[in-house]
């Protein structure tokens, strides 16, 4: 059973993505399965810190795009927008190179308040960097 409302597109993020942090750091939605929203990010000169490794602000940017478009996609979108509120992540493993892996899954989706948590993964499946977000359900203002 799917845990999104109506019949959400991968095409609808990646329209509404354009020209945005989400497109100037490669992030690509991949997958919408019944249950998760999942995405890639590069690894190169867009998202790595001066280190040479992936910055945690990247991995931040990553998380909270999936956690903000999977709560998009389970509310009704003629009615509601969701929008942060709280994020946390801990980095726990360096990437230099390649690709990272990001998939969001629902830990509570009430009326007003969604908690999603995001675990991103290197290209060997390894746990890089695990986040949790809180994001707010929000009525869109009616057109008057």
């Amino acid at each position: 059973m799917s845990i999104w409302f109506g019949d959400p597109r991968l095409d609808d993020a990646l329209a509404s993505s354009q020209g945005t942090a989400i497109t100037t750091l490669g992030i690509e939605f991949t997958e919408l399965a019944a249950d998760a929203l999942r995405a890639r990010m590069p690894v190169d000169e867009r998202t790595r810190q001066p280190a040479g490794v992936l910055h945690g602000g990247a991995s931040v940017v990553l998380a909270e795009t999936l956690a903000s478009w999977a709560a998009t996609f389970a509310v009704d979108r003629a009615q509601f927008h969701c929008v942060g509120m709280e994020i946390n992540a801990n980095h726990l493993r360096p990437v230099a190179s390649g690709w990272v892996y990001g998939e969001a899954r629902p830990i509570a989706t009430g009326r007003t308040t969604h908690v999603w948590e995001v675990r991103i993964t290197n290209e060997e499946g390894k746990l890089v960097c695990i986040s949790r977000c809180t994001l707010a359900v929000l009525a869109i203002p009616s057109q008057y």
